[in-house]
């Protein structure tokens, strides 16, 4: 690349840098002053002029100040040489959060709380997807003769616990079969292999835990079926509204916050913005009109996909204005991603 257009690109760092710090748009003048360019604010006035013809940066109203576009936005997060790196307090705080969650439900709950604080974006997770998980652990407890509690512990640390009234009395001899074939038929199985195991489970036992383990499977598959509804964890939603002026009209189009709240409402079009992001260890940013989202022209998507053993769990991510700071929203997805993958992977 020419020395000219590397320098381009200095000025246009520094624009965004700027736009991004003050909201307000930048003149030659004030990036002569506050950047060690090292030209002319006659060299900055030309090669803003080049970069507003190329689309890179625009003019709003009549003043001398410039603000990003689209595309701007894309050149500088493409050519990011180095996220900004997280400090060893900030992980360790990060990981000492998440390792005192309880359970699944409580890290992606944790996890989202300190994605949204540490952006001050909405944050966003989505739970492990059941189609890519493992049946770890199956648990048969008597609570009575005549009733019990199965609980199912799969490999992304979801825990279900179910009752399962059977109707008649089992001895302790059958309670330990019953305990015995359920883990055979269901241990280390992906949820819509277990599933298919159970169902033809009964199938094939002895009569007298025919009609125990028929209730049972009819209980477990309700629970190995994925439930569409639980599949997103949001935080943070408040913090659009530090921003609401960004979303009030993008590159022309009509825009507002509360189109942007309605589009979140909608899980699947949120899961669609994050399912982009399934590569361990890579972050994808959407930024404006790349969502494909028309109420989302305002706004950037940053998300990567968490999980352990060099598998995808799930998505998860940031949302918020196009004008928000990359480089640090970046390195907070990829190191929550990242601790959220580790914890999960030790229970």
């Amino acid at each position: 690349m020419s020395t000219a257009e590397d320098r381009r690109f200095e000025v246009l760092r520094a624009i965004v840098a700027d736009y991004v710090s003050t909201k307000e748009p930048v003149g030659s003048k004030v990036l002569v002053e506050r950047h060690n360019l090292g030209v002319s604010s006659a060299t900055v006035r030309n090669d803003m002029a080049v970069l507003e013809a190329e689309g890179y940066i625009t003019q709003p109203h009549t003043s001398s100040g410039r603000v990003p576009t689209d595309k701007g936005y894309r050149q500088f997060v493409d050519r990011i040489a180095e996220v900004k790196p997280l400090s060893a307090a900030e992980r360790r705080a990060i990981l000492e959060v998440l390792e005192h969650g309880v359970d699944l439900d409580d890290v992606l709950r944790r996890g989202v709380r300190l994605l949204a604080q540490l952006t001050r974006q909405v944050a966003i997770v989505q739970y492990p997807t059941l189609s890519v998980s493992s049946v770890r652990h199956l648990e048969v407890v008597a609570l009575n003769p005549a009733r019990l509690l199965l609980v199912l512990i799969t490999d992304s640390g979801r825990v279900d616990q179910r009752i399962v009234e059977l109707g008649d009395v089992i001895t302790d001899v059958e309670l330990s079969e019953m305990r015995a074939l359920l883990g055979a038929a269901l241990e280390g199985k992906r949820l819509a292999a277990a599933s298919t195991a159970v169902a033809e489970l009964a199938e094939n036992v002895p009569q007298n835990l025919r009609n125990p383990i028929t209730r049972a499977a009819t209980v477990l598959i309700e629970s190995l079926v994925e439930h569409p509804e639980e599949r997103l964890v949001l935080g943070g939603t408040a913090n659009l509204t530090r921003n609401a002026a960004d979303f009030a009209g993008v590159n022309g189009f009509p825009g507002s916050l509360r189109s942007v709240l309605e589009a979140l409402e909608e899980q699947v079009v949120v899961l669609k913005l994050i399912a982009a992001a399934q590569h361990p260890g890579q972050v994808t940013v959407q930024i404006g009109e790349e969502t494909q989202v028309e109420q989302m022209r305002g706004t950037s998507v940053v998300s990567t996909g968490y999980g352990s053993a060099g598998t995808i769990l799930g998505g998860m991510g940031v949302l918020g204005p196009t004008r928000m700071d990359y480089p640090g929203t970046i390195a907070s997805v990829a190191a929550v991603a990242r601790y959220i993958g580790e914890v999960l992977a030790e229970r």
